[in-house]
């Protein structure tokens, strides 16, 4: 009798949770929602070579980044390369990501690798935001919206190159 009792009241909040809120569209039912990252790359200066100072550091133009997904099973399930633009600037739309189970979040499981530099004088990784591991992506409320589509962006970074031709410190 109680399990009847329960069936009745879950079955009648239901049909007042539709009366009371209209229904969603077909249109929204069909807008999709897009995963960017977006963040800068840059060599950084000599004077702070081997630290994670950003100061005095220049944008790298045509940098190469990588962003690696990873399922929850650990396994790579997304990875595209993208250029930053004139400015050092990266917007990666991650065109193709899928989240099947709550693990797969891009917050857990993607990150940002720097790839290549195009400059002759500044083309060695370095691990500032641990890049050389991969920069972990940080949500900081950014939204895109269209007609039909909404992009959640998230950052990385800034990543870094660093000159091989920095003179060593000397510590007194």
């Amino acid at each position: 009798m109680a399990g009847r009792q329960l069936i009745v009241l879950v079955s009648s909040l239901l049909l007042t949770a539709l009366a009371f809120f209209p229904s969603t569209t077909a249109t929204e039912h069909q807008k999709k929602i897009d995963v960017v990252v977006e963040g800068m790359v840059y060599c950084q200066s000599c004077d702070h070579s081997g630290t994670w100072s950003m100061t005095g550091a220049k944008p790298i133009p045509s940098a190469k980044i990588s962003v690696i997904c990873k399922n929850h099973k650990d396994q790579v399930s997304f990875y595209k390369a993208f250029q930053t633009n004139a400015d050092g600037y990266f917007y990666a739309h991650l065109d193709g990501f899928k989240m099947n189970h709550m693990l797969d979040h891009p917050l857990q499981a993607c990150h940002v690798k720097p790839v290549s530099s195009p400059l002759e004088d500044c083309r060695l990784l370095s691990n500032i935001n641990y890049g050389l591991s991969g920069a972990p992506l940080r949500y900081e409320d950014k939204r895109v919206m269209g007609s039909s589509y909404e992009a959640v962006v998230f950052s990385a970074g800034p990543l870094a190159f660093r000159p091989a031709s920095c003179a060593p410190k000397t510590h007194y």
